[in-house]
């Protein structure tokens, strides 16, 4: 299978700050500061990863293996932007996006005049612009907000920033295997969080129409409502499709064969954190990563249009 990647592009050289950004310091006004709708799931054993004829060997899908994980919750959705407006509002943090001054955004989520005055591009990635002042609460660049859009995943977060607002909000990101155990909805070897059926246009939202420069009529490119399609068994709305989900783990493709077969998670070091579930941006024709096995990666300080957080505890 191609290993074609239209996830989310790297940091530019030199875009990345010197050093991470610091937790802020915030004393939550109870236990859970935030209102997060929980779902708790018992643990156990369960296969994990895949070995599909449509999947990327070089992402580490497999070999798939029964793991066991213990007790934990993991939210419904994705974090909101209402519920990181609320931490911001809480703590003055400001997002590795703003600190550095842009984030990526794919094209045709802005006007053709900002598209135009873009000069360099991603290497390999001509989709992805780097739009001046992009970030969570301005998603497609000036003259954008989140107003109307407040039960819509936050999107332009890296990694220390979803770290962040879990030091805040008393929770944290999910390892990897908590993760897909939860997308799979309680079913055994599925595809997806449903089953195997293709129905995605009522399941989940990926890309509709031709990839990249045609979408279906009356479909726009870009995150929808975190309820707006039906969850999966387990009650996790978008676990695949909407936005990417950062994960706790580094990511390694050797994950499988490094990891313990009883709460695994990759603490070795690799420079780049895992992802799952896909994006709006994903279809068949140039990347299946939105199957509940698929993996990805990028560095902890990457920001874009298509990535957000869920959290667990």
């Amino acid at each position: 299978m191609n290993g074609r990647s239209c996830c989310m592009p790297a940091p530019a050289a030199g875009a990345a700050l010197a050093a991470p950004l610091s937790v802020p310091v915030s004393t939550p006004v109870s236990a859970d500061p935030v209102a997060i709708d929980w779902i708790a799931l018992p643990g156990g054993s369960f296969r994990m990863g895949a070995d599909d004829a449509d999947g990327y060997l070089e992402d580490g899908e497999g070999p798939a293996r029964d793991v066991r994980i213990g007790a934990f919750e993991i939210a419904a959705t994705t974090v909101t932007n209402a519920q990181f407006r609320d931490f911001v509002r809480a703590t003055q943090y400001v997002t590795e996006a703003e600190q550095i001054g842009h984030s990526h955004v794919f094209y045709l989520q802005v006007e053709p005049a900002v598209r135009q005055a873009v000069r360099q591009l991603p290497r390999g990635l001509p989709w992805w612009l780097p739009v001046e002042f992009a970030c969570w609460q301005r998603p497609e660049g000036p003259g954008s907000s989140i107003d109307g859009r407040l039960d819509h995943p936050v999107v332009h977060v890296s990694w220390h920033d979803a770290q962040a607002y879990c030091g805040w909000a008393g929770c944290r990101l999910p390892t990897e295997a908590e993760w897909e155990v939860a997308a799979r909805g309680g079913l055994h070897a599925a595809r997806f969080p449903w089953g195997d059926s293709t129905d995605f246009e009522s399941r989940c939202n990926v890309w509709r129409g031709d990839f990249p420069a045609q979408p279906a009529a009356g479909w726009r490119p870009g995150p929808v409502s975190v309820r707006a399609l039906p969850p999966n068994g387990h009650g996790l709305h978008h676990a695949t499709g909407n936005v990417w989900q950062w994960c706790a783990d580094w990511f390694s493709p050797t994950y499988h064969g490094d990891t313990p077969v009883t709460d695994p998670r990759q603490d070795r070091i690799s420079g780049r954190r895992s992802m799952r579930g896909g994006s709006f941006l994903c279809h068949a024709s140039y990347c299946h990563r939105y199957r509940v096995a698929a993996r990805s990666s990028n560095a902890p300080s990457s920001t874009s249009s298509n990535c957000g957080f869920r959290v667990a505890r």
